[in-house]
């Protein structure tokens, strides 16, 4: 009897495991698609929002409003986890599948414009909008956009200094105008 009741459990595991992943592909392929998901809490793309500040400001033009990075350090590391920006760059920005952000290298530059862009669009867009790389590290694949992820411009500064706070040699240079 408990054998049938393990299989039993075992399978209905299996099954709810299943619909959530089936559940968070379409979530993610409604999101793709430029839907907004079906939930009050749903906000369209604002002006406050990275995505469109990214893609609507003028290159060189933005500046985080942070410049005491410790301040904000501990309410941006809290978003950088919620964005799941750790899966690729780790928990402490050591690095993983995506680059560290805690090591001299910046792959497209340090500065609060171009890292606002590269988080908000992705490495693919930004070239799109013509950054270029100045940088190498190894890395298994593009920095994809976190535009839509990141709720607010306030929320993406926030990560920002955090990133300044666990790397001081992002700070040099990090409100020049981009190339």
């Amino acid at each position: 009897m408990a054998r049938i009741f393990s299989w039993i459990l075992l399978i209905v595991g299996f099954a709810i495991a299943t619909l959530a992943l089936v559940g968070m592909s379409e979530s993610r392929n409604i999101l793709a698609a430029g839907e907004a998901p079906d939930s009050t809490n749903a906000k369209p793309e604002s002006a406050d929002s990275p995505l469109e500040t990214a893609r609507s400001a003028e290159k060189g033009s933005l500046r985080n409003p942070y410049t005491d990075y410790e301040s904000v350090a501990e309410e941006g590391h809290a978003k950088y986890m919620a964005a799941g920006c750790n899966g690729c760059h780790g928990g402490s920005g050591g690095g993983g599948m995506g680059p560290p952000l805690t090591n001299e290298i910046w792959i497209y530059g340090k500065d609060d414009d171009t890292l606002f862009r590269l988080t908000a669009l992705g490495s693919d867009e930004l070239q799109k909008q013509g950054y270029t790389r100045k940088g190498s590290e190894a890395v298994v694949g593009p920095m994809p956009p976190f535009g839509d992820i990141v709720k607010s411009n306030d929320d993406m500064w926030k990560i920002i200094a955090w990133i300044r706070s666990v790397n001081p040699s992002s700070v040099g240079n990090s409100s020049a105008s981009a190339d």
